[in-house]
């Protein structure tokens, strides 16, 4: 069974997403910035981090950085889900090394599609 890592400052919205993937299969922890999810990170490994960019103490492009620059962490799959749908902001979020773009509002087959793909290596 695959864990991932939710990301988001909303509780609607990591409450929205974990029920989503819970209801795929797959076990679900919550952060509610990128400080308390680099402290999950290293506490615990998660398959797949799904974030969202605008967060406070450290956002969803500083937590990727991390992420991908940190040697235990950097395989792991990261997903931008965001309401900033922007071309701009795709570009940056990919530069910053995630794995895939998703814009708010999203469809939630599209999510759990992209989370399966990313997984599968």
């Amino acid at each position: 069974m695959s864990t991932v890592l939710i990301v988001d400052d909303s509780s609607t919205v990591r409450e929205m997403v974990s029920e989503i993937l819970k209801k795929s299969g797959m076990v679900v922890i919550e952060a509610v910035d990128g400080v308390e999810a680099k402290d999950q990170i290293a506490a615990n490994l998660p398959d797949l981090v799904v974030t969202d960019i605008v967060m406070p103490k450290m956002n969803g492009y500083e937590l990727c950085r991390w992420i991908k620059n940190d040697p235990k962490a950097q395989k792991i799959p990261v997903i931008m889900c965001t309401s900033k749908s922007e071309e701009f902001d795709r570009y940056w979020g990919m530069k910053q090394g995630a794995d895939a773009y998703i814009c708010k509002p999203f469809r939630p087959a599209e999510l759990v599609q992209t989370i399966k793909q990313l997984l599968r290596g």
